[in-house]
């Protein structure tokens, strides 16, 4: 976009709308200006609140709705000279006057600014089903929609539908059951959390089991009927759910309409900013969930919705309204995400295999189930982790990881890696902390960059769970894993070989395979990349399981049961005595 701002020396900043992106630029346009004038407009009753641990006062694990108010007028007032005014809607920009028109209880009011910085966030998104309106149906974006359904669960509700399986659904989910509510959820993507890989979405299904949450994937939900004393979701596949409540979080938008009216360039409803946050109008910047952002793996333009680059944003904003000879750009969103299910945490960085495969970008997908600390110390865990990279140069896209503890470590470090523009050999040198209680000396994260070196330099060929049916078609799957692991189900058809007789059995692997390829497997990739190092050097067209049967499982998800073999071993025993 071309510049089209004017930095001259500024006397009234105007932000609309607080929280993340707008409350962090105008503290940080305090600090680098004592001298200017500056008013936030919040159309809500809060102005800085943490709309994250909105799910965590629902379940009861925050107790004060007051924990949530990060900070009021009031001491917004007192430690900054901010003027915050709550309670005012902005219904109209002006730019050719530099005016917007606000409504505010007292009637609307004509407020002008030098600086006019829009932070408007996103609202949440109401599909157009009858009976949407009912009262016992509640949005989870602000502090009162929080004490509603606390109220609301206190109240005596024992049922509760959650429409929409993305993180806030998830969350709610998940507080609503701690509760003790019977608990379905209704999701129209094939999985929950839709930008997990599905194989890691899979292991999210069966936490929510667990919890005793009811999942519907793949069906939306066609009209919500209200009766006297509760409501029915009925279902478009025609299922019926009963209801107390209905927490509605299936997606935002952004809240832009006033000011693309008012001539602020949209894309999508989104407001269009460059590489400071300004947008198509002179004096006008932009920050948070309703402005565009390019995807630093793919390019792809979209808003994100997430706290962390909006706070980030914010403050650059500042920078460029206030000091623009030293402002720093706004970096591309790598969209780092973390949420708990559970028992597990599921955190997310980078593109996913559908972003880059919309953004034709060609990858490769590493699969790997490493402990998060040393195996020999109690309490060792596998984190799950799917690393997609360059196939070319090894360029980290993206990464995701599921497990019961230190997901988060290795997803940051890899978003920093990302953020770095590391390739994936380059993780083999990280030099990360060890103990035992901690980590392993060989790191998940360096265990990454190794696997990945070994594909790159053909040491290692991979080939994918998702292929299943094209292998069993054109090869001979091998599977190297013990006895005992063995008659807990495999592949049809395969030979079992355990990895540590393979080299005194190679000429049975060249007789059941009879000119086809081999396609390896173990329990997660370790062992069969081991027996896929002897039989090429054997000279047998080999590949290994990426991820394993950890993996296969996965992907196979509910269909695991009928695909994979379990040998009937009462059978066995009873030909063995005969």
């Amino acid at each position: 976009m071309e510049n089209l701002q004017s930095h001259a020396a500024t006397k009234r900043i105007v932000v609309v709308g607080g929280v993340a992106g707008g409350m962090s630029c105008a503290a940080r346009a305090r600090r680098l200006d004592e001298n200017a004038e500056i008013i936030v407009l919040e159309r809500g009753e809060h102005v800085s609140f943490a709309n994250c641990g909105l799910p965590y006062f629902v379940g009861g694990e925050i107790a004060d709705p007051a924990a949530l108010l990060v900070q009021t007028p009031a001491s917004l007032r007192a430690a900054l000279a901010l003027d915050v005014r709550t309670g005012h809607d902005v219904i109209g920009l002006d730019a050719a006057t530099k005016t917007l028109t606000v409504r505010t209880a007292g009637g609307d009011q004509h407020i002008e600014y030098d600086a006019l910085v829009l932070s408007p966030g996103a609202a949440a998104f109401v599909p157009p089903i009858p009976g949407i309106d009912s009262p016992r149906v509640r949005t989870l974006r602000t502090v009162r929609d929080a004490t509603d359904l606390r109220d609301m669960l206190t109240a005596g509700s024992r049922r509760a539908v959650v429409l929409g399986a993305g993180f806030i659904g998830i969350e709610a989910a998940e507080a609503l059951a701690a509760e003790g509510l019977d608990v379905t959820v209704v999701e129209m993507a094939p999985q929950p959390l839709p930008p997990v890989e599905a194989e890691l979405a899979w292991l999210v299904s069966q936490e929510l089991a667990r919890l005793g949450i009811d999942v519907r994937v793949g069906v939306a939900a066609a009209s919500i009927e209200h009766h006297d004393d509760h409501d029915v979701v009925v279902l478009a596949d025609g299922a019926r759910v009963d209801a107390d409540l209905v927490v509605l979080s299936v997606g935002v938008r952004p809240d832009t309409s006033v000011f693309e009216t008012g001539g602020v360039e949209c894309e999508r409803g989104a407001i269009v900013v460059d590489a400071h946050g300004r947008t198509s109008v002179p004096g006008i910047w932009a920050v948070g969930d309703a402005t565009i952002s390019v995807d630093a793996a793919t390019g792809a333009r979209r808003p994100v919705a997430l706290a962390g680059p909006a706070n980030r944003a914010g403050r650059l904003v500042a920078d460029d309204i206030i000091r623009p000879e030293s402002a720093r750009e706004i970096p591309h969103a790598v969209g780092t995400a973390i949420v708990r299910v559970g028992e597990l945490t599921v955190a997310l960085t980078g593109a996913n295999r559908r972003a880059l495969a919309e953004a034709g970008i060609d990858h490769r997908t590493l699969h790997l189930h490493a402990n998060q600390h040393a195996g020999y110390f109690p309490g060792a865990s596998q984190v799950h982790l799917v690393v997609h990279i360059a196939p070319e140069t090894g360029l980290l896209l993206g990464a995701q990881a599921v497990g019961l503890d230190g997901v988060d470590k290795r997803i940051d470090v890899l978003a920093t890696a990302i953020r770095a523009g590391m390739t994936v050999d380059e993780l083999i040198d990280l030099d990360l902390a060890y103990s035992p209680p901690y980590g392993a000396a060989k790191d998940a994260v360096n265990m990454t960059g190794m696997v990945g070196e070994n594909v790159l330099g053909g040491t290692l060929a991979l080939w994918y769970a998702a292929a299943l049916d094209d292998v069993l078609a054109t090869s001979l799957v091998l599977d190297v894993r013990r006895d005992d692991e063995w008659v807990t189900g495999h592949v049809p058809g395969a030979l079992h070989i355990p990895h540590t007789q393979l080299r005194e059995r190679l000429d049975e692997v060249r007789a059941q395979a009879a000119g086809r390829p081999v396609r390896v497997m173990c329990a997660s990739g370790v062992r069969s990349a081991i027996a896929h190092r002897i039989l090429t050097q054997a000279g047998i067209d080999s590949a290994s399981l990426s991820g394993g049967m950890l993996t296969l499982r996965a992907t196979l998800g509910a269909r695991a049961g009928d695909v994979l073999v379990t040998p009937d071993l009462s059978a066995q025993k009873e030909l063995q005595n005969v």
